[in-house]
């Protein structure tokens, strides 16, 4: 069950809370909650977000421990995010959650979120759970569960205005990004929200011009005392040119230019969640949750299908372009109950899922104009899961111990409409876990949990050549937070994931392997430290041992697995000024499984550098009369022009990506 604090608690202390029962296992996502939850956990706020120089939402959750970021376009379209040494490309490893639901175009099928209708200026904040949520946030939560919390409706008329411009210093190319926000109550029992999100322009490389338009409305009306009923309708579109890959050469001679010239990405996303909730009595509440998503998501890209070298070789010219959409619509169904009896705290819920797919390939010839068809793949997948959990309270509260189970029954139907081939895949998992939670003193909190997850094995991964089984993994979390004194809180996790059957994608080969066995371990510390009520400081560091356990790449680290990484950051307010700087280093880390260190001529494989970021932003509120009030910022991401790259990703695997240069960043915001 989620806590709230109880009335006349101190921020300083972990004051025992009182139960709020309610079906959302995470609760909000707030500092006080994120301090006692039973598991590592990191509450990215508002401030966070919007006070801190980020580049885009990515780049908003690189301090958080555990978690890496690979960015590839500068313009947050296309996230690679990871955590704990999992995989971070197409951020394929996560549970990601837009207000408690999955935005995956297949959550169960394509969990790869090559399609991410989300952007910063529409969220409040990001709730990043590395652990002890399993039970009741799956599939695909190996890594944990990020829930990006878009903004909620004023309690009272308001309005928010805000532009944005980005210049990339190499190229000065220029990225604008406008936001306009109005809601509040409409009647007494109805309240209203409408959001938009236009952005335009070019990211810091040649051949990447991009335009996103997001438009979110959201409805809440109170029928009664017990009742109330909530929706949100989004529309999400983008259309983007992708500079792709480069070999070493290209890189070295001009890291913003492209020899991708045919690669591009199309998508659009028409989704809409609808909740009601049924509270009784503050023992008891119902919630039915549901979604629908209707998307459409394209890449194109330029392939060399003659036979001198990998298809994708950034360095040699594209005799094909190929197109490959996708068109996806899933609906799913979720009610449950959470009941308070006693010690016990109680939580039963079902799901029911369904996707519908079309997953197609075309292709181009250059020399002869010829159109023809590749694959013409159909699926349908439909999902059901259960799960119950009962936390109970012993020792006059202070200790909490929870034990959980899913089941997931999966049946997916694969159709090869060109080779008349037909395949299933049917899955059935029981997922334990246990979470504990104990309040030692006012100040310390400690706790354990251990949660198995599962990934379903993806259809598009069966149908190459290669043996690849359901991927699962077993959790473990040992940590406690700790406030040393009134100003000063601390948190240490130690962490391990013991992977079975983990895929990964072999570019040389172009397939899909299980790598098998993988371990997964290391320890997490943060620190902030509140200095007088004007400076704020903050320091993290991360430590991950990963290693493959067996096949013949056993004893090597797995891809994209950084062994340290160290966040530290400043807030200083004076007045009517506020100033922010934060640095993040990331260490070297291997590309592929082999672990290759020297690279490849055409930038395949090879040890990733490490490399330093640094952001900084000061900003400015101005009253401006009648509750008005107009804040005007400048920062500077990437300050020191730090080179960074990683490997190619999705359609252009080959290469060099490099990630973004110095960025100077001007914004206005009115509220009103």
């Amino acid at each position: 069950m989620a806590q709230s604090p109880a009335a006349g608690s101190s921020d300083t202390q972990f004051v025992l809370p009182t139960l709020t029962v309610t079906g959302d296992w995470l609760g909000a996502p707030t500092e006080e909650s994120e301090k006692t939850y039973t598991g590592s956990r990191t509450v990215v706020d508002n401030e966070e977000l919007h006070e801190r120089g980020a580049l885009n939402l990515e780049d908003a959750l690189r301090a958080t421990p555990g978690v890496q970021v690979l960015d590839e376009t500068g313009t947050g379209i296309l996230p690679n995010i990871g955590v704990r040494g999992l995989n971070p490309l197409r951020s394929e490893r996560l549970q990601i959650l837009t207000d408690g639901y999955p935005i995956a175009i297949g959550p169960y099928s394509n969990v790869g979120v090559s399609l991410f209708p989300v952007t910063l200026p529409s969220l409040e904040a990001i709730d990043v759970v590395r652990g002890g949520a399993a039970v009741h946030y799956g599939p695909n939560n190996v890594g944990g569960v990020v829930n990006f919390v878009t903004r909620p409706i004023p309690a009272e008329t308001s309005q928010t205005l805000r532009e944005r411009v980005t210049i990339a210093e190499d190229t000065g190319n220029i990225f604008t990004d406008t936001y306009y926000r109005v809601g509040g109550p409409a009647t007494d029992k109805l309240d209203l929200q409408f959001q938009a999100n236009i952005q335009r322009g070019d990211g810091f490389r040649d051949h990447s011009d991009t335009e996103v338009d997001n438009f979110i409305v959201d409805a809440r009306y109170y029928l009664n005392s017990e009742h109330e009923l909530a929706t949100q309708l989004q529309y999400y579109d983008v259309d983007a040119e992708l500079p792709g890959a480069l070999t070493p050469q290209a890189y070295e001679e001009d890291r913003t230019q492209s020899q991708r010239p045919h690669d591009a990405y199309e998508a659009d996303m028409t989704r809409a969640t609808f909740t009601w909730t049924y509270t009784p009595s503050p023992d008891v509440e119902f919630q039915w949750r549901n979604f629908v998503h209707d998307a459409d998501r394209t890449f194109f890209f330029g392939q060399n299908l003659s036979g001198t070298g990998h298809w994708a070789d950034p360095g040699l010219p594209s005799t094909h372009r190929a197109d490959s959409p996708r068109l996806f619509r899933v609906y799913s169904t979720e009610p449950r109950l959470a009941v308070s009896k006693g010690r016990h705290d109680i939580t039963v819920g079902a799901r029911y899922l369904t996707e519908d797919v079309d997953f197609d390939v075309n292709r181009v010839e250059f020399a002869s104009n010829t159109r023809s068809t590749a694959r013409d793949w159909h699926l349908d997948t439909q999902a059901l899961a259960l799960y119950v959990s009962d936390s109970m309270r012993f020792l006059n509260d202070r200790l909490t111990v929870t034990p959980g189970l899913r089941y997931e029954d999966v049946n997916m139907d694969f159709r090869d409409n060109l080779n008349d081939n037909k395949e299933k895949n049917d899955t059935e998992e029981w997922l334990p876990g246990l979470t504990v939670g104990y309040q030692a003193t006012d100040r310390l909190f400690l706790f354990a949990n251990s949660q198995r997850s599962l990934v379903p094995v993806q259809i598009a991964q069966t149908t190459r050549d290669g043996d690849v089984a359901n991927e699962t993994a077993w959790n473990y979390e040992l940590g406690g937070r700790m406030q040393l004194n009134p100003e000063l809180l601390t948190s240490v996790t130690l962490f391990r994931i013991d992977y079975e059957d983990q895929i990964q994608f072999n570019r040389t080969d172009s397939r899909f392997e299980n790598l098998g066995e993988t371990r997964h371990q290391g320890i997490e510390l943060d620190n902030r430290w509140q200095v007088n009520p004007n400076l704020e400081l903050g320091l993290g560091y991360t430590y991950l041992d990963t290693e493959q356990l067996n096949g013949d790449n056993a004893g090597n680290e797995l891809p994209n697995a950084p062994e340290h990484k160290v966040s530290a950051d400043a807030a200083y307010t004076y007045q009517a000024w506020i100033a922010s700087l934060n640095w993040v280093y990331v260490s070297t880390s291997y590309s592929d499984a082999d672990n290759t260190e020297e690279e490849t001529a055409n930038g395949s494989a090879g040890e990733l550098p490490a490399y330093h970021l640094v952001n900084t932003r000061l900003g400015r509120d101005i009253a401006v009369g009648s509750g008005r009030n107009l804040n005007l910022a400048l920062a500077v991401n990437n300050l020191l022009d730090d080179d960074a790259y990683f490997r190619g990703v999705d359609v252009s695997p080959v290469g060099r990506l490099p990630q973004p240069g110095r960025s100077f960043i001007l914004e206005a915001q009115l509220d009103f």
